[in-house]
């Protein structure tokens, strides 16, 4: 079974396009398909070829944030598998999955069961900083995202999210060309120099649930409340020196400073104190603790 997943990982080539939130990934993912020649796309839950949907359900649909960046991450069980076997029963060579950070498609990479990417594009290298500005003010302002598929599709899988097409005229690429540095026609991000052949492909524009809703934020002082309630629920002896909250591109990042009474058998279990924590937390709010560091300061003695 290993020397069969070794062989088909050699026949397979992972590429990934990573950005942060809003920054232009899906818009600009047909760009990157056809340079590198790709034949799956992986973004926000779906599976796409040919700009047709093939698997998966689309993060664009759930009605909170936090529901949606586990959708992207492929967290239900049943989710992957779907997609996962149908890309075991297709043939292909290479695939293009979109994540926010290197961290986030590597681990997408490995619940689909494909190989860790090979490549890896930041969306800087293929958009100008207009474009990531104007992409971020579209988003953050209008709530308005990009699926990179044509509106019949959308419209018949998620006619509740599609709020408008958009027709993308581009040129072909000569293989190898440099993305980098190209000049807009119109929004379409089209590379110049590349070719005289002009094509067209359209993408959709949607409104997901929880843009309509906003998201979902909380105060430093009440974050700081919840996570020492969720460590006291844990074990009242654990006492909490410190608490820095940090804002992240999906959530909250939480650095959490203790004490441990000695005996206590703490060691093997910070990973369950942590997963309890962030567990507790996004049940309780809906906020999405991206990662929860537990810096053990001191471990003391009983009635110290």
């Amino acid at each position: 079974m290993l020397f069969n997943l070794q062989y088909l990982f050699k026949r397979k080539k992972v590429f990934a396009l990573v950005g942060e939130s809003g920054t232009g990934k899906s818009f600009h993912a047909k760009i990157v398909s056809l340079k590198y020649r790709v034949d799956f796309i992986i973004d926000d839950g779906l599976l796409i070829r040919n700009n047709r949907i093939l698997a998966g359900h689309s993060a664009k649909k759930e009605k909170t944030f936090m529901a949606a960046v586990k959708v992207a991450l492929f967290d239900e069980k049943s989710h992957r598998d779907e997609v996962a076997r149908r890309l075991q029963n297709e043939k292909y060579k290479r695939i293009l999955l979109l994540g926010t950070s290197e961290k986030m498609v590597n681990k997408i990479a490995a619940r689909l069961q494909l190989p860790p990417p090979s490549k890896i594009i930041k969306i800087e290298d293929i958009a100008s900083q207009e474009e990531i500005d104007k992409a971020i003010r579209t988003r953050r302002i209008e709530g308005k995202h990009v699926i990179p598929v044509p509106s019949i599709e959308i419209k018949r899988n998620y006619p509740n999210i599609f709020y408008d097409a958009i027709m993308i005229f581009k040129q072909r690429m000569a293989p190898g060309k440099l993305l980098r540095g190209h000049r807009s026609a119109g929004t379409a991000g089209i590379p110049s120099g590349i070719g005289p052949v002009p094509t067209m492909h359209e993408k959709s524009l949607v409104r997901p649930e929880y843009s309509k809703h906003g998201r979902v934020v909380i105060s430093e002082s009440a974050l700081i409340q919840l996570v020492t309630h969720c460590v006291d629920e844990y074990n009242k002896d654990i006492k909490i020196k410190k608490i820095l909250v940090k804002d992240a591109d999906m959530g909250y990042r939480l650095v959490i400073t203790i004490d441990v009474p000695y005996g206590t058998q703490l060691g093997g279990n910070i990973h369950e104190l942590q997963q309890f924590v962030i567990d507790n937390i996004e049940r309780y709010t809906g906020i999405l603790i991206e990662e929860v560091n537990i810096i053990i300061d001191k471990i003391s003695s009983q009635g110290h």
